[in-house]
């Protein structure tokens, strides 16, 4: 192939690679599973598919999105139909991950027989951690021991699982649609009774028995984990309603809604094995749901295909390969090779805007709404930067830290979504004010390019110790990039606080108010502004510009994440326990950066030479 054509052929694979869990053929297994989990429900405050619930929860049990079942991987839609309607083998399955050894000797697990437990090998101490779990939440949650946060954990990872086991019957057991049949049959039979003005002999028999059957219902539905059934026509959003939910709502007698009867001939047809009864009251439901709900069908279809996507983990992917690509070319010193890499760079850049567009029209909202958007969104801005820095200087190293940063941002969000929807509903402050919409996203941008400064000065760094005899010309490259991404960083960082202080005037009454996150904020600009004040006035050369470049990713980190931990101020939100260590191991490891940068370049060698 013509060299010249091969970055359009890396770039065009990178993208088919990236777009192939989408494209390709979902496996067929009788049960059309996948139709199923586009279905729409309400959890949470807000409207998505079921398969966005099943990911989430199994994600959240499990810290994994499928189970490992026999030897095969089963995924989260078809794990949540085997909770809600095939408890007898569901409860079998080694859904829960437990990893703290106080927790395993209450349960009398041994921590040699794995990390993965079932629910069945749980039950018998079901009790005991609810109380234990009970006892741990009147501490503060500042004074919590590790044991009583592992256990509140866990206790609620099992409610989790047990709503699901009551989505559609009780404990997941019996016959939905004979039982929803049966009580509608006894309904009418009562209804025909009233109208008729006669009193049976059975009259009271018959109302016991719908007294039981309401209360029943009743219970089932405040158990349930979400609501399946969308508004009918002229109906609010607050008419959503669970399965259980439906029978007993006003009215419920004389009007049933018409896809209860469907979702429960879905869930018995599934109980009992039956792929085409399943099918048949599926392509019902869906029928009913594109005749009266078509706005609410197409976007969970949406975000269904958003989810089998999973453009961040392919993002991932395709940074990492960049990189290597970018390693190769310095090796090589091939200009093809560097080309190649750049492509792969700009695809991994593509599938990550897409993903960031897709989430920001799936949400109606502004791009950074949570913590998890806020990692995809400074990742985003990093690899942005770099990569129109790149096209200035074309050395690799704006794109290896777009790359470097892109990758390491969509990691965070990862693992950050293992907490639950990250869609989830946002604050109503942010919801309604557009200053505090377009603080966030300006704060995140400086955040972007402090972050992307910090990684081009440890770049710097890195090749000071490790070449025999670096380029004079990479390293100035090196250095006036970095100093025009401090600016930029600045530039953001600045604008963002200011428009934050205008919103908060507005909301709060005051323009600053000496909040954690304020002072962070503030922190930044201060420290950007520092580094640039220190090189005009000569206090500083190219050496100290990097050094104080790394420590403001120890700034910046303490003032995205660390000011959550502290658990006080305004703006203290998303926080995890486990944040800490990491966020102390990269502080730390930032400042033996530091001190490797203040060392002499190769010391090691001068001091050989010495010996």
């Amino acid at each position: 192939m013509n060299s010249r054509f091969l970055p359009g052929a890396v770039f065009a694979g990178a993208l088919i690679l990236a777009a192939w869990p989408a494209l390709s053929p979902a496996p067929k297994t009788g049960f059309d599973v996948e139709a199923f989990g586009r279905l729409p429900i309400l959890e949470g405050g807000r409207v998505k598919p079921l398969d966005t619930f099943a990911r989430n929860s199994l994600l959240m049990i499990r810290s994994k999105q499928s189970v490992r079942v026999q030897g095969r991987s089963l995924p989260a839609t078809r794990w949540l139909l085997d909770v809600a309607l095939k408890p007898e083998a569901s409860d079998e399955y080694r859904s829960f991950v437990i990893d703290d050894p106080e927790v395993l000797g209450v349960l009398g697990l041994d921590q040699r027989q794995g990390r993965y437990f079932s629910y069945a090998q749980l039950l018998a101490k079901r009790n005991e951690v609810g109380g234990q779990a009970q006892a741990s939440q009147t501490v503060a949650a500042t004074a919590r021991t590790r044991f009583q946060r592992a256990v509140i954990d866990l206790d609620q990872r099992l409610s989790l699982y047990e709503r699901i086991q009551n989505a559609f019957t009780p404990a997941g057991r019996g016959d939905p649609a004979a039982e929803l049949a049966a009580f509608q049959a006894k309904l009418s039979e009562a209804m025909e009774v009233v109208q008729g003005g006669q009193r049976p002999k059975n009259a009271a028999a018959l109302m016991g028995e719908i007294d039981a059957g309401l209360r029943r219902y009743a219970t089932l539905a405040e158990a349930s984990a979400f609501k399946i059934l969308p508004p009918r026509s002229g109906e609010g959003e607050a008419a959503w309603a669970g399965l259980a939910e439906s029978v007993v709502r006003p009215g419920a007698a004389a009007e049933p809604h018409p896809g209860a009867m469907l979702v429960a001939r879905m869930a018995s047809s599934y109980r009992s094995g039956d792929a085409a009864a399943f099918g048949a009251a599926l392509a019902e439901q869906n029928a009913w749901l594109s005749a009266n709900a078509p706005a609410l069908a197409r976007g969970a279809r949406v975000e269904a295909v958003f989810n089998r996507a999973q453009p961040f983990f392919s993002g991932i992917v395709l940074y990492v390969l960049a990189l290597l690509l970018i390693f190769a070319s310095w090796a090589a010193r091939r200009p093809d090779v560097a080309s190649c890499a750049r492509a792969c760079a700009w695809a991994a850049f593509t599938v990550h805007t897409a993903g960031l567009l897709a989430r920001t029209a799936l949400q109606g909202r502004p791009p950074v709404t949570n913590l998890y958007s806020s990692a995809v969104f400074v990742g985003w801005g990093s690899a942005l930067l770099g990569l129109i820095a790149e096209r200035v200087h074309r050395r690799g190293f704006a794109a290896a830290g777009a790359s470097t940063v892109g990758f390491a941002t969509l990691l965070i969000a990862h693992h950050l979504s293992s907490s639950g929807d990250t869609m989830e509903m946002m604050r109503a402050v942010l919801d309604s004010n557009f200053w505090l919409a377009t603080h966030v996203i300006t704060v995140t941008v400086g955040y972007s390019g402090t972050y992307l400064a910090g990684l081009l000065a440890i770049v710097w760094i890195a090749r000071r110790q490790v070449l025999r005899a670096p380029d004079p010309a990479d390293d100035k490259a090196l250095s006036s990039l970095t100093y025009g991404v401090i600016a930029f960083g600045l530039f953001f960082s600045f604008l963002g606080t200011v428009l934050g202080g205008i919103w908060a005037d507005q909301s709060w009454g005051r323009f600053w108010g000496w909040d954690p996150k304020e002072n962070g904020a503030l922190l930044i600009v201060l420290w950007n502004a520092l580094i640039l004040h220190m090189r005009w006035a000569g206090f500083v050369r190219d050496r100290g510009i990097m050094l104080m470049a790394v420590f403001g990713n120890v700034i910046t980190s303490a003032s995205w994440f660390g000011v959550n931990m502290l658990g006080i101020g305004l703006h203290s939100y998303g926080f995890m326990d486990s944040a800490f260590w990491w966020l102390l191991a990269f502080s730390v490891s930032q400042l033996l950066i530091i001190i490797l940068g203040a060392l002499p370049p190769r010391f090691w060698d001068e001091r050989d030479k010495r010996a």
